[in-house]
């Protein structure tokens, strides 16, 4: 079907025809095999860095691309119609970067950033604990003053990256109890006391590592410190409005895939004679699927046009991330009902799908805190 995409530039559609190739010939046939061998692909994450996907909306003294976040977010979707695994990899690593470019000392961003937006060292966030998912304010994760530095000691879990990453930017707490006493360090995987445990054995998204990481007396510099000192949820706040119209581009660009292949499914099963995409009860569901993906792909885009000319947008992102979200998960549904029984084996890729669209309903903030902001904003 015809995708109405917006481009800012000829140089931006020249992109986005490449991302499309990649997506197509790369991602999409070898996605199966590495989430059932739970294999991370970094190979193909550092490829799109090294073109320049992950920093598109970065500012270029960085290495960026100094491109819309409208622009990043199609691409991002586009990936996700190919590999949800991947294009959650590219969005959980310019997330990262993310608060690392604004709050960041000079020093500090020349000497990682780069690096991160090529795709060459790649970084992950550690903010969900045990106790400290949604509400972050009860993180017991610590920073201790020592000479010239702090020793951090505690646990993170829900850590994407968790053993791939090269450097964590590590939430903890430095101040009294609450959201006001934490702050941000940046932490280099191979440092002493830093320690990866097994990955979690998820659902879906097997291929993008999940899992805890503690922090044992670890020792950085106070120049480590992204942004000031107890001032780490503003470091955070300016991530929580990326990371979910990211997690909604994924998830429309996985809908798109499921209607896709639902669609092709449909017109060559024929049952009674007739292809059963000409059947009123096949046809009303696909759609009702593409109705509510081409409604989550316009709120996305234009959340992100409000992003773009820096207009506030939090509760905007809370709609996109639910509605998108919500969306993946019936349309998904709804793609395994077309197939059949067809649909509920590993012969098609709609199973996993519906696997994966789950996970996307719960990160980045649940769907039931998206609806809280929402009625808050009201």
């Amino acid at each position: 079907m015809t995708i109405h995409r917006h481009f800012d530039s000829a140089e931006q559609a020249e992109l986005f025809d490449v991302v499309t190739r990649i997506s197509e010939k790369e991602l999409a046939p070898v996605a199966a095999d590495h989430e059932a061998r739970a294999d991370y692909p970094r190979h193909l994450v550092t490829r799109l860095g090294e073109l320049g996907v992950i920093g598109l909306a970065f500012p270029q003294r960085w290495g960026g691309g100094g491109q819309s976040v409208a622009f990043f977010l199609q691409v991002v979707e586009e990936l996700a119609r190919g590999w949800l695994a991947v294009a959650e990899s590219v969005h959980l690593q310019a997330l990262t970067c993310r608060g690392l470019a604004r709050h960041g000392k000079d020093e500090l961003r020349e000497a990682y950033l780069p690096a991160m937006l090529e795709g060459r060292l790649l970084g992950a966030n550690c903010m969900s604990e045990a106790e400290a998912g949604s509400d972050l304010g009860a993180m017991t994760t610590a920073a201790s003053p020592v000479d010239g530095g702090y020793r951090i000691s505690g646990l993170k879990t829900w850590v994407s990256h968790a053993g791939a990453a090269d450097v964590y930017l590590v939430y903890c707490r430095t101040g009294g109890a609450g959201p006001g006493g934490i702050s941000c360090f940046l932490v280099e995987a191979g440092q002493e006391g830093v320690q990866v445990h097994p990955p979690f054995a998820k659902m879906g998204v097997c291929a993008l590592p999940t899992a805890p990481v503690a922090f044992d007396g670890v020792r950085v510099p106070a120049a480590r410190m992204v942004g000031g000192r107890n001032r780490g949820m503003l470091v955070a706040a300016s991530v929580f409005d990326h990371g979910r119209l990211g997690i909604a581009a994924c998830a429309v660009g996985l809908a798109q895939a499921a209607l896709d292949h639902a669609s092709d499914y449909a017109k060559q099963r024929r049952q009674f004679g007739s292809p059963i995409a000409s059947f009123q009860g096949v046809a009303f569901l696909l759609a009702d699927m593409a109705t509510q993906i081409a409604a989550a792909r316009a709120l996305l885009l234009t959340t992100a046009r409000l992003m773009d000319e820096g207009r506030p947008v939090s509760a905007e992102a809370a709609k996109c991330k639910l509605f998108a979200t919500d969306t993946a998960m019936r349309v998904t549904t709804d793609a395994v009902q077309i197939l059949g029984g067809s649909g509920y084996v590993r012969d098609h890729p709609t199973e996993r799908w519906m696997r994966e669209a789950k996970l996307l309903q719960i990160i980045e903030g649940t769907n039931q805190i998206q609806r809280a902001t929402i009625a808050q904003s009201l």
